[in-house]
């Protein structure tokens, strides 16, 4: 079997993987071409005895710990290279590899070369410094009553404050305009078979705001060919993949601060 093929139905889920861990579309995919130029030049570094995608996010989080931990260095401004030092990735990425990409703790050890224990612990401690996360006005663009009603709770379970929730794009600009929001789930398709995506444009030309998409086919916007979203939930979702969503949006967008609920 060829790398592609055995790797190749991965990649976009990866690529989801490593855009949440670095906080941007750009970072993530610099690591991904690293990972895929290094397998390339020696196959034999992927194990074979696992399977091929646990394998393949083993792999990466080789090159990473070879790279990007050396990219992390404390001290000076308050930038997202400096606040992914101060919440130890490494606990991040046992939350993010259950939560966002649904690896069952023992994968996750694997995958890392921890403990089931140690992964454990990893993600309680993750667990609370989301919590810790600064609270901020969410809008929530999604026209299906009850999928909206799940993640105002949730948003507000974390402690933030839901400013309304929008079913067309129309509803959700002036929404946006009306009272800015810190943070924004978003739906793609629409009441009103207007687009999500299209709405959050808009809304981006006015306002410097991390948006969360929400569709049930992420892997059609994760092709790698255009400028895409750095975060998406699958639907359905997961309570512990929209957490793990929002405390990287939040994390990583150096605005967050500046939009607290007040």
């Amino acid at each position: 079997m060829s790398l592609v093929e055995q790797f190749g139905p991965h990649l976009p889920f990866l690529r989801r993987y490593a855009r949440a861990l670095t906080g941007s579309q750009e970072s993530g995919d610099s690591y991904i071409r690293a990972s895929l130029t290094a397998l390339a030049e020696d196959p034999s570094q992927v194990s074979d005895e696992l399977p091929a995608r646990q394998a393949l996010y083993r792999f990466f989080h080789v090159i990473w710990g070879s790279t990007g931990a050396r990219l992390e260095r404390p001290g000076g401004a308050m930038t997202p290279e400096t606040r992914l030092q101060a919440l130890a990735p490494i606990e991040r990425q046992a939350f993010l590899l259950t939560a966002l990409e649904g690896f069952q703790v023992s994968e996750a050890a694997t995958i890392l070369g921890k403990t089931v224990q140690q992964v454990e612990e990893l993600i309680a401690k993750a667990h609370t410094d989301i919590e810790d996360t600064l609270s901020t006005k969410v809008l929530i663009i999604e026209d299906e009553p009850v999928i909206a009603a799940d993640l105002e709770s949730l948003v507000e379970e974390l402690g933030h404050e839901v400013t309304g929730n929008a079913t067309t794009h129309t509803e959700a600009v002036a929404m946006a305009r009306a009272n800015p929001p810190g943070l924004i789930l978003c739906d793609i398709q629409l009441a009103d078979n207007s687009s999500g995506i299209e709405a959050a444009h808009e809304i981006l030309e006015e306002l410097d705001v991390p948006i969360i998409f929400i569709t049930a086919f992420p892997e059609r916007l994760l092709t790698g060919e255009r400028p895409e979203p750095t975060y998406l939930i699958p639907k359905p979702f997961q309570e512990n993949t929209v957490k793990a969503a929002i405390g990287q949006a939040l994390f990583f967008h150096p605005s967050s601060e500046s939009v607290a609920a007040e």
